[in-house]
């Protein structure tokens, strides 16, 4: 979920590093974490220029707005995932 809400706080596209920060995350797990999005289709990879950079793909969004539905659902609750 930080991963994709860091995708989206800088508007819907980032650089691999900006994610790292926003979503707190070592390297290594960050790679593995967006490969999985990009399996799953929720994100995807481009290159630039020689630059790499993600962006949030339709299913993505949809997603993402599901999550912190459920969030704010369970934060009802008195409760935190």
């Amino acid at each position: 979920m930080d991963i994709l809400q860091a995708i989206r706080d800088d508007g819907g596209v980032a650089k691999p590093t900006h994610i790292l920060q926003k979503a707190n995350l070592s390297h290594d797990r960050l790679t593995k974490h967006l490969g999985e999005l990009v399996d799953k289709n929720l994100v995807s990879e481009n290159q630039e220029n020689g630059n790499r950079y993600y962006t949030l793909t339709e299913n993505g969004i949809k997603f993402l707005a599901e999550l912190e539905k459920a969030e704010s659902f369970v934060a009802g609750f008195g409760l935190a995932f």
